[in-house]
């Protein structure tokens, strides 16, 4: 029996607390596999915020069901919500969210294993009761215990509370993990996820200590033989990568965490020379941030990636690390409860 075994798990019918992030615009559909088949819960990724919502939409469909086909446990599919100047949701993110929707409708395989929608960025608030009537079990990411508060008010089922040295968006009012999720825990009833900084055992068991009923991780996830679907390149800069070599950018829907390179240092310019039009600004990041991804450009593409790297050594398995993550954990908090000196983590 999992001794970690919590209400998150059986709201999203899984063995472990471990849940891989939207990783986007590249897909992720290797990586949220494996961590589905390990006993976590895997998340597809959506294809990029400046397709055609069309063309979008049919992409993420495709992974979904590569997805359901690659693994007979549950994922999820995480959207990021955008809006425009009149407070609109983009067109893109509506998309996305009814291709989610449609997607279990169509399939009953995919109906019994796409079991959430994460949501981030912004707030789907027109769309909560589609959500809610589809069946998915409702994910939002927030970064700040007031968003919780809200999310929790709207019928959010998982509030996903990711501190400020999280990899890829970000939030332009700084609050660590450390801080924030026991703010949000003691503050929300319903199931609050840490985000940000996770990467093994003692990590879990420090956030099932904060309150947090499991953690989601993206910059682990890069550095792990099942991703096949990125360049090889990426995963090695992330092992690579040492304490201060990441660094906020201005991104699509506000800052970002990624690791220095010259890609980020031409974005800069860029903004601070304002020589690219909003859209065209946004494109260019898109674009970056998928090369860095498809094709292993990791000088010139946006890598987009948590401080958490500066801990990351080596490649691994996901089949084995998942469980190895958990019943490290479950170890570790086993010891600390019996009085017991807690053992160096592998």
């Amino acid at each position: 029996m999992n001794t970690l075994s919590n209400r998150l798990t059986e709201l999203l019918g899984i063995e472990h607390p471990i849940i891989q992030e939207g990783m986007g615009p590249y897909k992720t559909n290797s990586i949220a596999a494996a961590v589905s088949a390990a006993g976590g819960l895997g998340t597809v990724s959506m294809p990029g915020m400046t397709k055609d919502p069309a063309v979008g939409s049919r992409l993420l469909r495709e992974s979904i069901a590569e997805v359901a086909g690659l693994t007979d446990r549950p994922f999820a599919v995480n959207v990021p919500v955008g809006r425009d100047d009149s407070g609109t949701v983009l067109p893109v993110s509506e998309a996305y969210i009814r291709a989610v929707i449609e997607a279990r409708r169509e399939d009953s395989a995919v109906e019994r294993q796409l079991v959430a929608l994460t949501t981030s960025a912004g707030f789907p608030g027109e769309f909560r009761a589609m959500i809610r009537d589809a069946g998915l079990v409702h994910m939002h990411k927030v970064g700040a215990t007031r968003h919780a508060q809200k999310a929790e008010e709207q019928g959010v089922d998982v509030v996903i509370a990711s501190g400020y040295e999280m990899g890829g968006h970000t939030h332009a009012s700084p609050v660590h993990t450390f801080v924030l999720v026991p703010n949000v825990a003691e503050t929300v009833s319903v199931p609050v996820v840490l985000s940000g900084g996770a990467r093994d055992g003692r990590t879990l068991a420090a956030a099932l200590a904060l309150g947090a009923s499991g953690v989601a991780m993206g910059t682990r996830f890069i550095a792990t033989h099942e991703n096949t679907d990125w360049h090889p390149a990426y995963a090695q800069r992330i092992v690579d990568a040492r304490e201060g070599d990441d660094v906020v950018f201005p991104a699509v829907y506000g800052p970002a965490r990624g690791l220095r390179n010259a890609g980020v240092e031409r974005l800069l310019e860029i903004v601070r020379t304002n020589e690219m039009t909003s859209d065209e600004l946004i494109r260019w990041k898109d674009e970056g941030l998928i090369r860095a991804q498809e094709t292993g450009d990791v000088e010139n593409g946006i890598m987009a990636a948590g401080q958490v790297s500066s801990g990351i050594r080596e490649i691994v398995s996901i089949a084995e690390f998942v469980p190895r993550m958990a019943a490290e954990a479950a170890a570790l908090l086993q010891r600390l409860a019996a009085g017991s000196q807690p053992a160096a983590a592998v």
